[in-house]
Protein backbone atom coordinates (compact mmCIF):
# COMPACT_ATOMS: atom_id res chain seq x y z
CA UNK A 1 0.00 0.00 0.00
CA UNK A 2 1.46 3.31 -1.08
CA UNK A 3 0.02 6.77 -0.51
CA UNK A 4 2.75 8.45 -2.53
CA UNK A 5 2.69 7.90 -6.30
CA UNK A 6 6.43 8.42 -6.66
CA UNK A 7 7.24 5.79 -4.02
CA UNK A 8 4.79 3.40 -5.67
CA UNK A 9 6.55 3.94 -9.00
CA UNK A 10 9.95 3.33 -7.45
CA UNK A 11 8.77 0.04 -5.92
CA UNK A 12 7.20 -1.14 -9.20
CA UNK A 13 10.42 -0.24 -11.06
CA UNK A 14 12.51 -2.02 -8.41
CA UNK A 15 10.39 -5.17 -8.68
CA UNK A 16 10.48 -5.00 -12.48
CA UNK A 17 14.27 -4.64 -12.36
CA UNK A 18 14.34 -7.95 -10.50
CA UNK A 19 12.13 -9.60 -13.12
CA UNK A 20 8.94 -9.41 -11.05
CA UNK A 21 5.78 -8.21 -12.77
CA UNK A 22 3.31 -6.40 -10.55
CA UNK A 23 -0.25 -5.19 -10.76
CA UNK A 24 -1.16 -1.76 -9.46
CA UNK A 25 -4.61 -0.49 -8.65
CA UNK A 26 -6.09 2.57 -7.02
CA UNK A 27 -7.31 1.94 -3.48
CA UNK A 28 -11.01 2.62 -2.83
CA UNK A 29 -10.19 5.24 -0.19
CA UNK A 30 -6.79 6.67 -1.07
CA UNK A 31 -3.43 5.54 -2.37
CA UNK A 32 -2.28 2.64 -4.48
CA UNK A 33 -2.06 -1.09 -3.95
CA UNK A 34 0.77 -3.01 -5.60
CA UNK A 35 0.21 -6.75 -5.94
CA UNK A 36 3.08 -9.15 -6.54
CA UNK A 37 2.90 -12.79 -7.62
CA UNK A 38 2.49 -15.31 -4.78
CA UNK A 39 5.17 -17.71 -5.97
CA UNK A 40 8.43 -15.80 -5.40
CA UNK A 41 11.54 -17.54 -4.18
CA UNK A 42 12.55 -16.71 -0.62
CA UNK A 43 15.67 -14.70 -1.52
CA UNK A 44 13.80 -12.53 -4.01
CA UNK A 45 10.96 -12.03 -1.57
CA UNK A 46 13.43 -10.86 1.10
CA UNK A 47 14.97 -8.36 -1.34
CA UNK A 48 11.53 -6.99 -2.26
CA UNK A 49 10.44 -6.81 1.39
CA UNK A 50 13.62 -4.93 2.33
CA UNK A 51 12.96 -2.37 -0.42
CA UNK A 52 9.30 -2.12 0.59
CA UNK A 53 10.28 -1.55 4.25
CA UNK A 54 12.73 1.19 3.21
CA UNK A 55 10.04 2.87 1.11
CA UNK A 56 7.55 2.59 3.99
CA UNK A 57 10.04 4.39 6.23
CA UNK A 58 10.32 7.09 3.57
CA UNK A 59 6.53 7.23 3.23
CA UNK A 60 6.21 7.67 7.00
CA UNK A 61 8.70 10.55 6.96
CA UNK A 62 6.80 12.21 4.11
CA UNK A 63 3.52 11.80 6.00
CA UNK A 64 5.00 13.18 9.21
CA UNK A 65 6.26 16.22 7.29
CA UNK A 66 2.80 16.94 5.82
CA UNK A 67 1.01 19.34 8.21
CA UNK A 68 -2.42 18.31 6.93
CA UNK A 69 -1.79 14.61 7.56
CA UNK A 70 -0.13 15.17 10.92
CA UNK A 71 -3.09 17.20 12.15
CA UNK A 72 -5.39 14.20 11.59
CA UNK A 73 -3.38 11.78 13.77
CA UNK A 74 -4.56 8.65 11.97
CA UNK A 75 -2.79 5.38 11.23
CA UNK A 76 -4.14 2.42 9.35
CA UNK A 77 -3.37 -0.97 7.90
CA UNK A 78 -5.07 -2.43 4.83
CA UNK A 79 -6.61 -5.90 5.14
CA UNK A 80 -8.28 -8.11 2.55
CA UNK A 81 -11.60 -9.64 3.51
CA UNK A 82 -12.76 -13.13 2.50
CA UNK A 83 -14.80 -11.69 -0.39
CA UNK A 84 -11.68 -9.98 -1.80
CA UNK A 85 -12.52 -6.42 -0.77
CA UNK A 86 -9.92 -4.37 1.03
CA UNK A 87 -10.55 -2.27 4.09
CA UNK A 88 -8.46 0.09 6.17
CA UNK A 89 -8.16 -0.82 9.83
CA UNK A 90 -7.70 2.41 11.77
CA UNK A 91 -5.18 2.20 14.58
CA UNK A 92 -4.80 4.97 17.18
CA UNK A 93 -1.41 6.65 16.58
CA UNK A 94 0.11 5.80 19.98
CA UNK A 95 -0.63 2.10 19.42
CA UNK A 96 0.53 2.24 15.78
CA UNK A 97 3.78 3.89 16.85
CA UNK A 98 4.41 1.13 19.40
CA UNK A 99 3.61 -1.56 16.81
CA UNK A 100 6.01 -0.08 14.24
CA UNK A 101 8.75 0.25 16.86
CA UNK A 102 8.71 -3.52 17.35
CA UNK A 103 7.43 -4.96 14.05
CA UNK A 104 8.11 -4.41 10.36
CA UNK A 105 5.24 -3.00 8.26
CA UNK A 106 4.78 -6.50 6.82
CA UNK A 107 4.45 -8.00 10.28
CA UNK A 108 1.95 -5.33 11.35
CA UNK A 109 -0.05 -6.13 8.22
CA UNK A 110 0.03 -9.86 9.09
CA UNK A 111 -1.25 -9.11 12.61
CA UNK A 112 -4.09 -6.95 11.29
CA UNK A 113 -4.94 -9.53 8.61
CA UNK A 114 -5.08 -12.32 11.22
CA UNK A 115 -7.42 -10.22 13.36
CA UNK A 116 -9.67 -9.46 10.37
CA UNK A 117 -9.83 -13.17 9.47
CA UNK A 118 -10.68 -14.03 13.07
CA UNK A 119 -13.49 -11.46 13.10
CA UNK A 120 -14.89 -12.89 9.86
CA UNK A 121 -14.60 -16.45 11.16
CA UNK A 122 -15.29 -16.29 14.90
CA UNK A 123 -14.52 -19.28 17.07
CA UNK A 124 -17.03 -20.12 19.76
CA UNK A 125 -15.89 -21.67 22.98
CA UNK A 126 -12.48 -21.55 24.62
CA UNK A 127 -9.71 -20.22 22.41
CA UNK A 128 -7.34 -22.97 23.54
CA UNK A 129 -9.36 -25.56 21.55
CA UNK A 130 -9.02 -26.03 17.81
CA UNK A 131 -12.10 -24.98 15.86
CA UNK A 132 -13.89 -27.80 14.06
CA UNK A 133 -12.63 -28.35 10.52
Amino acid sequence: MFFNESLRGRFVAFASGHGVASMTRQDEIEGFIVELPDELDDDLQEVLEAEYDALMDEQMLLAEADPELVSHHVAGVMVTLADGTTRAVRIPPPIARRLFEHFTPGEVHEIAQAIAESVENPVTGPICHKPPA
